[in-house]
């Protein structure tokens, strides 16, 4: 059936729905990866956003229990070239069609995915609508310049656990609703790491869980003075989509835990960092999203092609900590990817190390967050 998406400035893409009717507001983005799109549907830094897919055949390989992100797909919509809906491959239980219409998440073909993409390049990203129920361009315009901008918006609390739970064996093991009566296993040389999820992914916690860690992970507004009562070896800050600056709840923790102990953040949690060490935050004009993104350490010289999704970033020359050294520079913009600081065991990247599909080159920095934990 036939699909408008009207972005903001009046701009229209004609498609056809492969998931039923619909009608969905949301800040389009694009995503350069050729694969991975079922961990890019759940990946909660997309929540609020329609994803456009820039390779041009997507569904290929089906969809499967495992390749998820967290319990849900996060994506506002997925807009393709062409769907492939007959997948060909060992691991599929399933078709995109079908993973989509069981969460309620348009799917789009047919879109020219190319003139869309250097639009957004060429315009920023922008608010949009897509629906198959209203046709007329005009009243769908209207519609996208009221839906709510991404720049000021909250939405870690979206996507945020309800109940502080641990991580064990890659899943979830035990709901936590009394954090006063909580005592940490009993496990002799393991690493006792508090997750704050502001819309953590699942391999942040396989990786850390590979490494050793028995992993709590709390909510996104837990306190600084209920970290410190459960006296963790580490505090890891997560992903998350939204505006930093609207998250002031975790810069103000943050600011209360700078010192205590080792501190490593990933994107959003790079950012919370920032603000917390007296930075200020700016929205990039289409962001970064894809897994070809190339970032050189500069301490290393070393050039790392990393995974990144994000829209924000922040500003090193609002910073004046002169113990706050940039560690990583985005080569396609000089764009701020990593932060060491001189006195504090504290470090963060803006990119993703545990991304997959995709390179390894960045596994060293969840190794790096257990040497700091030794050391400490």
């Amino acid at each position: 059936m036939k699909a408008l998406l009207v972005l903001e400035d009046g701009t229209v893409f004609s498609g056809r729905s492969f998931t039923g009717h619909c009608e969905n507001t949301g800040e389009v983005v694009f995503n350069t990866s050729m694969s991975g799109y079922q961990e890019i549907l759940t990946d909660p830094s997309y929540c609020g956003q329609m994803v456009t897919m820039t390779y041009p055949l997507i569904g290929s390989y089906g969809v499967n229990g495992e390749d998820v992100e967290s319990d849900r797909i996060q994506v506002r919509a997925l807009l393709v070239k062409e769907y492939q809906k007959f997948p060909s491959n060992y691991r599929s239980e399933g078709t995109l069609a079908e993973y989509l219409i069981s969460n309620g998440i348009p799917g789009i073909e047919g879109i020219d995915t190319r003139a869309l993409t250097r639009h957004i390049r060429l315009k920023g990203a922008m608010k949009a609508v897509l629906s198959t129920r209203d046709l007329d361009p005009e009243s769908l315009r209207e519609k996208a310049i009221a839906a709510p901008d991404m720049v000021g918006a909250d939405l870690v609390k979206v996507v945020t656990c309800n109940d502080p739970y641990l991580w064990k064996e890659g899943k979830a093991v035990e709901v936590l609703s009394d954090l006063d009566a909580f005592k940490w296993p009993e496990e002799e040389g393991t690493f006792r790491v508090v997750a704050m999820d502001y819309g953590i992914k699942y391999n942040i916690l396989r990786c850390l869980e590979k490494r050793g860690c028995c992993i709590l992970v709390l909510p996104a507004g837990t306190e600084s003075k209920t970290i410190e009562a459960l006296a963790p070896h580490g505090l890891f800050l997560s992903n998350g989509p939204g505006d930093p600056a609207a998250v002031s709840y975790a810069v103000q923790m943050i600011r209360g835990q700078l010192g205590k102990r080792p501190i490593f953040g990933i994107c959003l949690g790079h950012q919370l960092i920032g603000l917390a060490l007296g930075a200020s935050t700016f929205k990039l004009k289409f962001g970064h999203r894809g897994g070809n993104q190339p970032v050189r350490d500069g301490r290393t010289g070393k050039v790392e092609i990393t995974s990144q999704n994000h829209g924000f970033c922040v500003d090193m020359e609002s910073l004046t900590d002169p113990d706050v050294e940039i560690s990583h520079i985005n080569l396609n913009d000089n764009t701020v990817e990593g932060m060491i600081h001189k006195k504090y065991p504290l470090f963060s990247v803006q990119y993703h190390p545990e991304a997959s599909p995709g390179p390894h080159d960045a596994d060293y920095l969840f190794d790096r967050f257990i040497q700091m934990m030794e050391k400490k």
